[in-house]
C-alpha cells in the first residue's frame, strides 16, 4: 500500500507517519517528486490492526498495490527512478551508452575495445569475466584477472566498468573491480544471487530472462530492491520466439510497458537480441524510439578472431557510426547522448 500525502503535507506531517509504520514493525519507502509526496508501507499492512492512516495530518488517500512487486512499481515512485553510478545517472535525459566485447580475452584485445567505444562516446565498457555458456566446452572467461584487466583498461580511459557476475561467490571479489553488476538471463531466477547483490549495493543490470514475462522480471527485480538496493536498471536483450532468423526476438514493447507498469530504468541490449552484426543498427534505433534509457552493445576490436558470440559484435568503427545515428534518434525524442 502507499499513502499519498496533500500537496501543503509538512515534513513533519511525513515523518509522523513513517514513525508509526516502524511503531507497528513496518518500513517506509519515501518518494518526494513533482507529483507527490509518496510514502510506501514495506511489511504486512495487517499489522496496523485498525489504524486508519487517511485520519492522519496531512495524508489525501491510500491506495493498494495490486502487483505482486512493490518497489519496483510504478505506483511506488510515480516520477521514476534513477540510478547513479560514479558521475553517470541511467534514467535522466541522457541515455547511457554501455559497450565493449562479449569476453575479456587479453588485455590489448579489451585496451583496443576501452579506447574505440570511448572516442565514440560511451560511458560504460562492458565485458565477460564468468561467462556462463551453453556448453562446457566453450570459452568460460578469464574470471578475475579478466576483471583485472578490464578495470586497467576503463581506468586509462576515463569508463565504468559493468560485468557480469554468475554466483553469489563471486561478488566479493568481482566488487573490487565493478561499478556495476550485471545479473545475466540465465540468472534472472537465481533468488540467492539476486538477494545478495541487493545486499551489496552495488548498482545492478538486470537482463530479461529468455523465456521470462515481463512481470516475472519484475518480480526478480523486487528481491534485489526487497534488500535495499534499489540501483536497478532493467535490460531487455531479447526472448526466446518461434523465430529463427534472429538469435532471440526483441521485445520493443517490454519498453512502453515497463515505463508504464515500473519506475525503474531500462535499457536495450540489441546485440543479443540480433545474434547478428547487420541487425543492431535497427534494433537499437528501434529500442530508443519506444524510449529506452540506453544501449549495452558488443564492441570487439577484431570480432571475426573473438573467442564468443563473433557474429553479434561490432568493430569500433562500426560503433562509431551507430553512435551517431543513435543521437540523431535521441533528439528526436527529447533526448541527448
Amino acid at each position: 500500500m502507499i499513502i499519498v500525502m496533500k500537496n501543503g503535507s509538512t515534513s513533519q506531517d511525513v515523518e509522523k507517519i513513517i514513525e508509526i509504520l516502524k511503531e507497528h514493525g513496518l518500513g517506509a519507502n519515501l518518494s518526494t517528486g513533482a507529483q507527490a509526496t509518496i510514502i510506501g508501507i514495506l511489511g504486512d499492512k495487517a499489522k496496523l490492526g485498525d489504524l486508519d492512516l487517511e485520519l492522519m495530518d496531512g495524508v489525501e488517500k491510500c491506495v493498494p498495490i495490486m502487483h505482486s512487486y512493490k518497489l519496483a512499481s510504478h505506483e511506488m515512485c510515480p516520477d521514476g527512478r534513477t540510478v547513479q553510478v560514479g558521475d553517470q545517472i541511467i534514467g535522466g535525459k541522457k541515455l547511457v551508452m554501455m559497450a565493449g566485447p562479449c569476453a575479456v580475452e587479453n588485455e590489448d584485445q579489451i585496451n583496443q575495445a576501452a579506447i574505440g567505444v570511448k572516442a565514440a562516446g560511451a560511458a560504460f565498457l562492458r565485458g565477460g569475466a564468468y561467462k556462463p555458456r551453453t556448453s562446457p566446452y566453450s570459452f568460460q572467461g578469464m574470471e578475475e584477472e579478466g576483471l583485472k584487466i578490464m578495470r586497467r583498461a576503463a581506468d586509462g580511459v576515463g569508463l565504468k566498468v559493468v560485468s557480469e557476475i554468475v554466483a553469489h561467490d563471486q561478488i566479493e571479489t568481482a566488487a573490487k573491480y565493478c561499478d556495476m553488476f550485471q545479473i545475466g538471463a540465465r540468472n534472472m531466477q537465481n533468488f540467492r544471487l539476486l538477494r545478495e547483490v541487493g545486499r551489496s549495493k552495488v548498482p545492478v543490470l538486470l537482463k530479461r530472462g529468455i523465456s521470462s514475462t515481463i512481470e516475472e522480471w519484475l518480480d526478480a527485480a523486487e528481491y534485489i530492491m526487497s534488500e535495499g538496493n534499489y540501483n536497478v536498471v532493467l535490460c531487455e536483450r531479447g526472448i526466446r520466439t518461434f523465430e529463427t532468423a534472429t538469435r532471440n526476438t526483441l521485445d520493443v514493447s517490454a519498453v512502453a510497458v515497463v515505463k508504464e507498469r515500473s519506475s525503474l530504468p531500462i535499457i536495450i541490449d540489441p546485440s543479443h537480441a540480433a545474434g547478428k552484426s547487420k541487425y543492431i543498427a535497427s534494433l537499437s534505433l528501434a529500442g530508443i524510439a519506444a524510449g529506452a534509457d540506453g544501449l549495452i552493445i558488443e564492441v570487439h576490436p577484431n570480432p571475426k578472431v573473438a573467442l564468443s558470440d563473433a557474429a553479434q559484435q561490432l568493430t569500433p568503427e562500426a560503433y562509431a557510426a551507430l553512435f551517431q545515428k543513435v543521437g540523431m534518434i535521441a533528439g528526436v525524442v527529447g533526448r541527448s547522448i
